[in-house]
């Protein structure tokens, strides 16, 4: 038997973490002190942040920050459990309600993150003998959720329909869905929405698109690429929008049809088996 901490897995992954720094890959976390905002401080520095996602300044505005303190006071701090179980408060739904107008959208759902709406909405609707294409620049959950999903997973190049439909046209599967973001959170560049709209309906497949980063910035409504490009429900039938961006809050929500919504509410397990937001996040998502 060896000895505690001669080897085993402490050894092995100090090792990977040593490489990690060496090549300049070695992550860290920054302390803050306060509220989000443009001046703020951080690990004891007063600084001008230019790396937030809070686009519009809501997080720290005081009409969301009192209804939070309304909603702490009639509903407490957590949701106690899922949604399914007895955690899916009066709010929860009015907010739904007020998400699946916002967005153009026969219904909408909210998950504790984007990453796990991400993850529903691939492990959801594909399985083994379906497909599943997306940009190679596309945010981690969505990369994520299309390995995970079982389906199998294939990546085109940047901003490349032409490539996409040449894939789609290939595609020997029951059921294809299209995983794209809105605009990339890397570069800013937004994806060519009208063409992959274009090259799913000649295919058959179906689009989801990611909007994290244009909920709320874009549009003559703010209602995101979507409304950037004109497109309606019938063109892009799943749609994922995060609230901790521009609304200032936290969470995220999948806008979708009756069947689409009503598919993961059944199926989607990172909505089955995870805690709903607190309600009072939820009130001041609604403000």
């Amino acid at each position: 038997m060896n000895k505690a901490g001669s080897s085993g897995p402490d050894n092995a992954l100090a090792i990977e973490l040593a490489h990690l720094k060496k090549i300049s890959l070695y992550r860290r976390r920054h302390l803050v002190d306060g509220p989000v905002q443009p001046e703020t401080i951080i690990d004891g520095n007063r600084v001008l942040a230019f790396c937030s996602n809070d686009y519009l300044g809501l997080a720290n505005d005081e009409r969301l920050v009192s209804a939070a303190r309304n909603g702490l006071d009639t509903y407490g701090l957590g949701a106690g459990s899922a949604h399914l179980v007895a955690g899916h408060t009066r709010e929860h739904d009015k907010l739904e309600q007020e998400l699946a107008e916002f967005t153009g959208r026969a219904r909408a759902l909210l998950f504790s993150t984007g990453y796990m709406a991400n993850i529903g909405i691939a492990s959801a609707l594909l399985e083994r003998g379906d497909a599943v294409f997306e940009d190679r620049w596309n945010h981690a959950s969505l990369l994520d959720a299309g390995i995970l999903s079982g389906a199998k997973f294939s990546r085109f190049r940047h901003a490349d329909t032409s490539e996409l439909s040449e894939k789609l046209s290939r595609a020997n599967a029951r059921r294809v869905l299209v995983m794209t973001d809105g605009v990339f959170s890397m570069d800013g560049d937004m994806a060519p929405l009208p063409a992959l709209v274009k090259a799913c309906e000649k295919n058959d497949a179906w689009l989801c698109v990611d909007d994290a980063h244009g909920i709320g910035v874009l549009g003559r409504g703010g209602r995101g690429s979507c409304e950037y490009y004109d497109l309606c429900a019938e063109d892009v039938p799943i749609l994922m929008g995060t609230l901790g961006k521009a609304f200032g809050s936290f969470g995220a929500f999948v806008a979708g049809s009756e069947t689409v919504i009503e598919t993961l509410i059944q199926k989607a397990r990172s909505y089955i088996y995870t805690t709903a937001p607190p309600p009072a996040v939820t009130v001041a998502t609604r403000a």
